[in-house]
Formats: structure tokens, sequence, C-alpha cells
């Protein structure tokens, strides 16, 4: 049976984000259209989706739909690289592509590699390395 994971963002600014995810970062898509309700992102072993932010909080519940609020969450997103290298690249990538760059790639305490930036919409992702990372065929990170 094959699994897909989706991770599912709350964006502001749907084009905007789009234009973040699928020019900037070259995530690649099917979709043509820089405002759909719904995109779908593939990406090695999981997807991404992008969803309008307000209309997320009406389907968590419509009745008292969450709070949507500024700042940080506690939950990061994380693009596992394959190498020291590909974390610079990731990390590039999104500076060119609009990101704030809050931490620039640095060797971590626990042996690897990282560094951490924020999309448009203020989600934060860490581009990370490890030197004992192994990855399957499908790109995905084995823990």
């Amino acid at each position: 049976m094959n699994r897909i994971n989706i991770i599912c963002l709350g964006v502001r600014d749907m084009e905007r984000s789009i234009s973040f995810y699928r020019d900037g970062l070259g995530f690649k898509t099917d979709e043509k259209d820089n405002n759909p309700d719904v995109i779908f992102f593939d990406n090695s072993g999981t997807k991404l989706e992008l969803y309008p932010l307000k209309l997320l909080a009406e389907d968590v519940d419509s009745e008292n739909p969450p709070q949507i609020c500024e700042g940080f969450s506690g939950i990061t997103l994380a693009y596992n690289a394959k190498t020291k290298e590909e974390v610079h690249q990731i990390i590039e990538l999104a500076r060119n592509a609009g990101a704030k760059i809050h931490k620039e790639p640095q060797d971590v305490f626990w042996g690897g590699y990282h560094g951490y930036f924020s999309d448009p919409d203020g989600y934060f992702w860490e581009v990370a390395w490890g030197p004992n990372f192994i990855f399957d065929d499908n790109d995905m990170i084995q823990v």
C-alpha cells in the first residue's frame, strides 16, 4: 500500500506563497494557476499542500475557528539535506526567493550542520545535514 504524507500549510497570500515555493525554491507541481483554491507540491517522499489560512481555520471549526496570529508557533518544517553543500544551496534558494534567513548554515552541537529560514507566511524551516543521515530510494530519511 502506498502512503502519501501530506503537510498542509495555511497561507495568507496564495500567489505570494506559490511564487515562493514553485518559482523560488523550485518545488514541483502540475498547477499552472497562480491563485488556485489549493495546490500540491511533489517532494521526495511527501507532498506539501498550501491552503488559505482563513479557510483552514474555518475547516478546523467553522463555528469557532482557531485564532490566526503572528509569531513562532513552536513548529518547524524540515528539509533534510544529503550534504553540507546542499544546506547552503537550499538556504541560498530560499534567500533568493524572499525568505528571511534566521540562522546561516553552521555546525550543530549534535555533529550535524544546519540553518533556518522562514517563508513569506512566517513558517520556519530547518535545513539540516547529519553525518548519520541515510536516505532510501525515494529520498526519504531513515530514522
